[in-house]
């Protein structure tokens, strides 16, 4: 009988770095755009190419992100693909949260880079991020939600954050295999 991998497991071998790796708990180096625009194309398509893998071994009904950091790359660029397969992916490129709901709620999140259990995270309902576009100009856009979550989740990553540093005190994560969500999307009341 052969073992089936841990989840953690699996990300490492796709090429996702993991838990305890220096480059997760550093700031990411932010993009001097439009000066370094081919750099952060590169780590763009670096990104794309990874969750095109990603997705191939693990289903997202709440969407996914990766943030730069994940993949060894220290640079302030990430990307969000909300739920659904015919929404376009997010590009952040030195995104930054200008502002934030008193709204919040909180609940479970996972992270590739430690796959292996999902722990209860409080969140804005609302963020507004600023983005620098390839061009060299600020974009900002409001999200919302589940959208949110996982963009607020990977800005984290480009602060040098794990979601563990925002769950309440003496809240701990639990093992993947008892969350009960895998499969459904975010649950919000109307």
């Amino acid at each position: 009988m052969t073992e089936v991998p841990q989840p953690s497991q699996r990300m490492r071998e796709i090429g996702v770095v993991q838990y305890g790796a220096p480059v997760l708990a550093e700031v990411a180096r932010p993009f001097d755009l439009p000066a370094e625009r081919e750099d952060a194309e590169v780590a763009v398509e670096m990104l794309f190419s990874s969750m095109e893998r990603i997705g191939q071994v693990h289903p997202f009904a709440k969407g996914m992100g990766l943030a730069a950091p994940q993949i060894g790359v220290g640079r302030a660029a990430a990307a969000v693909q909300p739920p659904g397969r015919d929404t376009p992916a997010i590009v952040l490129l030195n995104p930054r949260i200008t502002a934030s709901s008193e709204d919040a709620d909180e609940q479970y999140e996972g992270c590739l880079s430690f796959f292996d259990v999902r722990g209860m995270v409080p969140r804005p309902l609302t963020i507004t991020v600023e983005t620098t576009a390839l061009d060299g100009t600020t974009v900002s856009t409001v999200y919302e939600r589940g959208l949110a979550r996982l963009v607020a989740h990977e800005i984290d990553h480009l602060d040098g954050l794990l979601y563990t540093a925002r769950m309440r005190p003496g809240v701990e994560p639990i093992p993947v295999e008892e969350y009960r969500q895998t499969g459904r999307t975010w649950a919000y009341e109307r």
